[in-house]
């Protein structure tokens, strides 16, 4: 694929498909997680629940390495500037691994504060902190493995993490029922066993994309001063990567506040919710394919300056995924009465996420035009714009409609009915923005100052 030359839909599909298949095992694996957290207890379920805003930090670091090395390595490539292609590999690694250090301290040291300000139980927050602790022990693998893998993505190869998140799932179906319920020797460990079969997954995901890395022809290029951390690529990769992180954060932010009005209902409300927004993920992958296609392409042809390219690729990825959406939206709608019934057999759990399933299609439609857009801004390394969208989007917004629910003493449905609408809103502004911005200030953001 030529991402400066081919036909922009074509490249969309080429890229999207493998990046979405390969996303689709991703949180298909999440979804093994709960199904077999809700075989534990629905107390479990609950807690692997309410752990998503504290791991969610570990995914928005992820993100904010990825993107960063993907935009950076991508402009590079569309300039033709090998040297700095190299440079900003070797250097988005030594800062994954760098990064990586402290988001473990903070991990380990407020998890369990963030699991009470949720209002969970005594016990809802030990089996979340058996899970947790051990996933942030082991927070460098995910980061180093999206860190070396953000070459890949610049170079459009979206297969290879597609084939190791596969095969991450189909470990995890193994290890998970092993470590949680034992085997032979190996103790059974409850909810810990997840967090295991999960770091030993990530491992094996390493060793793979590293030695995919080693047959790289750009490598072959590397010279012993490559090697050495530079600290003026490690300021342009913390300045790209950290605006998306602390702005994916804020959906940390948001997860807990809905987590809290729910759980002001109870814990089923909340293992109900919690194992339907599995479902919603899934729906969503497809999104997540696309905008992967779209931040290296456009990645590519801002670095080679035709903006024309770029316009073309984003309003191409708002149409696919609109469309895909509108159809997800109406299949959810349709089976929510059975969906839920596949992660626990306690009938208020199933009418809860069922409740929520209902609901959420409606707002399904208006996601594509928040991932992209953000992801428009982040292939332009344009981070500070994608970081105020988020901040939006994932703190104010949230906070508002907390506190107008609890001005409205609304219930259950009522509050996710106020976050449809205010989804919407937020939406439909992020389109005009991006038009106005294609049409006024692209040509005059394409000035990039080089290290």
């Amino acid at each position: 694929m030529n991402l400066l030359k081919d036909n922009i839909p074509d490249l969309v599909k080429k890229l999207a498909i493998p990046a979405s298949v390969g996303t689709l095992f991703q949180t298909l694996y999440n979804i093994v997680d709960t199904f077999y957290a809700g075989k534990i207890s629905p107390e479990a379920l609950s807690a692997l629940s309410k752990s998503f805003p504290i791991y969610f930090i570990i995914i928005a670091t992820c993100i904010g390495v990825t993107v960063a090395g993907t935009a950076l390595i991508g402009n590079s490539i569309g300039e033709n500037n090998k040297k700095k292609v190299l440079s900003y590999f070797i250097n988005t690694i030594y800062f994954g691994f760098l990064i990586s250090i402290v988001i473990t301290l903070l991990g380990l040291i407020f998890s369990k504060k963030i699991y009470y300000l949720m209002g969970s139980t005594e016990i809802v927050t030990n089996l979340g902190l058996e899970y947790t602790n051990i996933i942030f022990s082991g927070s460098f693998l995910f980061i180093l493995v999206v860190a070396l893998n953000s070459l890949l993505h610049a170079e459009g190869d979206t297969k290879t993490y597609r084939n190791v998140l596969i095969l991450s799932f189909v470990l995890n179906i193994i290890l998970n029922p092993i470590f949680i319920f034992g085997f032979l020797f190996i103790p059974a460990l409850g909810v810990a066993g997840i967090g295991v079969s999960t770091i030993v997954a990530q491992l094996i995901s390493f060793i793979i994309i590293f030695l995919k890395i080693l047959q790289n022809k750009r490598l072959k290029s590397l010279a012993k001063d490559f090697l050495y951390p530079k600290l003026n690529y490690l300021i342009n990769i913390f300045f790209q990567s950290m605006p998306i992180t602390i702005a994916i954060c804020g959906y940390s932010v948001a997860a807990a506040i809905i987590f809290t009005y729910v759980g002001m209902t109870n814990e089923f409300a909340t293992a109900g919710y919690g194992a339907a927004t599995r479902i919603e993920q899934v729906v969503l992958l497809p999104i997540l394919g696309i905008n992967t296609a779209l931040i290296s392409i456009i990645a590519q042809n801002y670095g080679a300056k035709k903006h024309d390219r770029v316009k073309e690729t984003y309003f191409t990825a708002i149409k696919y995924s609109f469309f895909i959406m509108v159809i997800s939206g109406v299949l959810i709608f349709l089976t929510a009465n059975i969906i839920p019934k596949f992660f626990s057999d306690n009938f208020e759990v199933i009418d809860y996420g069922k409740r929520y399933l209902k609901i959420s299609a409606f707002v399904l439609p208006a996601y594509p035009f928040f991932f992209l857009t953000n992801g428009f801004f982040m292939a332009l390394k344009k981070s500070e714009n994608a970081m105020i969208n988020n901040i939006g989007r994932n703190v104010l917004v949230p906070i508002i409609v907390f506190y107008l629910a609890k001005y409205l003493s609304v219930d259950y449905d009522n509050f996710f009915w106020l976050w449809v609408i205010f989804q919407w809103l937020v939406s439909i502004i992020l389109l005009i923005v991006v038009n106005y911005y294609l049409n006024n200030k692209l040509h005059k953001s394409s000035t990039v100052v080089n290290p």
